[in-house]
């Protein structure tokens, strides 16, 4: 048991200065009275927390729906399941005797419930940094991929659009500035048209997705000139 705690301890790339909570963590409710579903309830919290600062800093020029959007993609069951088989949680959950054998430890619902879970014990056991350390290892791929969350309208063909009716010239949009470490480039596009006085500018991680922040900012102000 101690060597399978040992590799575990090594896919989370994290040694619990309490072992006990790292028990308790993975213990699901079917297997004993005293389990993790508070452990759960915490580390629910703390990655709502924790995604929703990382991405209302990384992104001043996103609206409350694309960050809503870009949350719901990194927070939702499907993507917990997925965190919890990239660690190979499956058989290390303690489950009851039914639940094992109904295959509990490949179903997503108790796969996600455990990766809340290890996050509560982490935060109990060293505190939120800790924590903060292990959804950005764990998360990353989500936090990528959240990155390139399309708006529910797309505001490029929108604009082109409402322009085009009009008999007007299409938008021009110019990539100002790129910067960012390697692994995590920031774009800058702006763009201005005759029918908006100012020039709008804004920065995400691909080129296409600032342009679409630009059009919906150029659409907000055509709504507000009506």
């Amino acid at each position: 048991m101690a060597s399978n705690i040992a590799q575990l301890q090594r896919r989370l790339g994290y040694a619990f200065d309490d072992p006990a909570l790292l028990t308790l963590a993975l213990s699901h409710r079917s297997f004993a009275g005293t389990n993790n579903e508070r452990l759960e309830f915490l580390g629910d919290a703390i990655l709502g927390q924790v995604v929703t600062d990382y991405l209302y800093q990384q992104f001043p020029d996103a609206r409350e729906g694309e960050l809503s959007r870009m949350r719901s993609h990194i927070v939702r069951g499907e993507s917990l399941a997925e965190v919890a088989k990239k660690l190979e949680l499956g058989s290390d959950i303690l489950l009851g005797p039914g639940e094992m054998k109904s295959g509990g430890q490949r179903r997503d619902s108790i796969l996600g419930d455990t990766v809340e879970a290890l996050l509560g014990a982490v935060y109990l056991d060293q505190g939120i940094d800790a924590a903060k350390d292990r959804i950005y290892d764990w998360f990353k791929s989500l936090f990528d991929s959240a990155l390139e969350v399309q708006p529910l309208k797309d505001s490029k063909t929108t604009l082109q659009e409402w322009l085009q009716q009009r008999g007007k010239a299409l938008p021009d949009y110019k990539l100002v500035d790129t910067g960012g470490e390697a692994h995590s480039r920031l774009f800058t596009v702006s763009c201005k048209i005759d029918a908006v006085g100012q020039e709008m500018t804004a920065t995400a991680s691909s080129r296409r997705r600032a342009e679409q922040m630009v059009a919906e900012q150029l659409l907000n102000e055509l709504e507000k000139n009506k």
